[in-house]
């Protein structure tokens, strides 16, 4: 029998960035492009930095989308694991862009809101009547293509968002399709694990949502998105 040669691959560890607080106590819905993370977020931000300093991962590239809630999860992660590196800005991954709230009927504001992340979404889907999935998949797909191309790197740390995440995700599970599955988890600041070889199909998933403050996520039973529809429910009826 010939010698059988083991694929060579390398790591993404694929964050969601922690906590933050989309609704203030009047219930006046905050920008999502400046919101920074709450008490909650950085907690959980230094908690996955302390698990991968206790792992001693070090990262050779750390990317964020830029929006200031990824920049500060990557710079909490880096304080605990004592890492000097630099930050890279890759504005392709920002979140799924929604519209203006005000612009959905009435009758259609709970689609809105939950569509987009209930079990096979259609490309055609739209994000609270803004982006598409396919639009989304559009822009996402290329940047992590660049970002296999690019053999200098081992480790890879990225921290993006709940959508973006999840088309990652399901690129890799689809073995480098465009199936979007909406009904994959990603708890604030969570940790996913990826390994990817050379073929543009060879994506192996190694973990997926560890949360580090709760990692059997015991008192959750709700996404995101439903909790955010039922803050703005309650905000709009007080």
């Amino acid at each position: 029998m010939p010698d059988y040669q083991l694929p060579k691959r390398r790591r993404i560890f694929l964050m969601r960035h922690g906590d933050v607080t989309y609704f203030d106590d009047s219930g006046r819905a905050i920008d999502p492009e400046t919101v920074p993370l709450n008490a909650n977020g950085r907690d959980q931000a230094s908690a996955a930095g302390r698990v991968f300093a206790e792992q001693r991962v070090r990262f050779d590239r750390v990317i964020v989308s830029g929006l200031p809630r990824t920049v500060e999860t990557a710079r909490r992660v880096l304080a605990e694991t004592g890492q000097q590196i630099e930050v890279e800005i890759e504005p392709a991954l920002q979140e799924i862009h929604g519209g203006r709230l005000g612009s959905i009927a009435p009758s259609d504001i709970e689609a809105a809101f939950l569509g987009v992340f209930d079990g096979i979404v259609p490309e055609s889907t739209r994000f609270l009547d803004g982006e598409t999935i396919g639009e989304l998949f559009d822009r996402v797909l290329p940047a992590v293509a660049a970002l296999r191309e690019d053999t200098s790197w081992d480790t890879v740390l990225l921290v993006l968002h709940g959508g973006v995440n999840r088309a990652i995700l399901s690129h890799a599970l689809t073995a480098g399709g465009r199936t979007f599955f909406g009904h994959l988890s990603q708890a604030t600041g969570c940790i996913n694990a990826l390994d990817v070889g050379a073929a543009p199909r060879d994506w192996v998933l190694r973990m997926l949502n560890h949360s580090p403050p709760s990692p059997l996520h015991r008192d959750v039973r709700n996404t995101t998105m439903e909790m955010l529809y039922a803050q703005f429910i309650r905000y709009q009826r007080s």
